[in-house]
C-alpha cells in the first residue's frame, strides 16, 4: 500500500480516502495524507488497516485536519488505544512500529525551510518529502499501561471518587488523586 516513492497514484488514492473520512480536502488533509506516507514507509509498515493493524501507533501533535487524515489511513484511533493525542499546536506526528520498537518523527518544516515554494493546494503535492517534512527516528518509552487492550488496572480519586485508569493516578501525601485533582485544574467548571 505505502511504496518506496510518492506514486502519483497512490497518492491521490489515499488522499480521496482521507478526504471521505474528513469531510473534505484542505491542506491539513494533504499534509496529514504525505505525512502518513512517509511515517509508514520508514518503518516497513504496507498494510496498516490490515496484517500490519497490531504492530502500529501513532502519537500526534494536534487536533486538527491532519489527525483526522493519520486516523483514516492508519486505522489507528484513540479508543483503541493505537493513536495518542498530544495537542501541542504543532503538525507532527510519530508513529512507532510496536514489532520493532523503531519510531519515527515526521514534523512539517516552515516555509522557509522548505525553499521559496507556496504551500497552497496545488504545490503541496510537488513538494518531496526532503522539503516538506523534518523526519528524525526516535525512542518512545511505552508501558505496559499504554498499550492497546483492557485496562490493566484501576484506582479511584480520593477527592473527586471518579475512576482512574492505567496507571494515570498521582499519589500525594498519602492520597490517590486524578490528574485534576492532583493539579487543581480543570478543561471545565461546575456551572450547577
Amino acid at each position: 500500500m505505502f511504496n518506496e516513492q510518492k506514486d502519483n497514484d497512490q497518492y491521490a488514492a489515499l488522499l480521496a480516502e482521507a478526504g471521505r473520512f474528513h469531510g473534505d480536502i484542505c491542506a491539513g488533509i494533504e499534509i496529514g495524507t504525505r505525512m502518513t506516507m512517509c511515517g509508514l514507509r520508514k518503518l516497513g509498515i504496507t498494510d496498516p488497516k490490515g496484517a500490519d493493524r497490531k504492530k502500529l501507533m501513532v502519537f500526534v501533535e494536534i487536533d486538527r485536519c491532519a489527525t483526522d487524515a493519520i486516523m483514516a489511513l492508519t486505522g489507528c484511533r484513540p479508543g483503541k488505544r493505537t493513536m495518542k493525542v498530544f495537542d501541542y499546536g504543532k503538525m507532527a506526528a510519530t508513529f512507532v512500529n510496536l514489532e520493532s520498537k523503531k519510531a519515527v518523527r515526521v514534523a512539517l518544516k516552515q516555509k522557509k525551510e522548505a525553499g521559496e515554494k507556496s504551500r497552497d493546494n496545488q504545490s503541496l503535492a510537488d513538494l518531496s518529502e526532503e522539503e516538506l517534512f523534518s523526519v528524525a527516528e526516535v525512542e518512545v518509552p511505552l508501558r505496559p499501561e499504554d498499550m492497546p487492550g483492557k485496562p490493566l488496572r484501576r484506582c479511584r480519586c480520593a477527592r473527586c471518587g471518579e475512576n482512574i485508569m492505567d496507571g494515570r493516578e498521582f499519589a500525594h501525601q498519602g492520597e490517590t488523586l486524578c490528574k485534576p485533582c492532583f493539579e487543581r485544574k480543570n478543561y471545565y467548571h461546575v456551572t450547577a
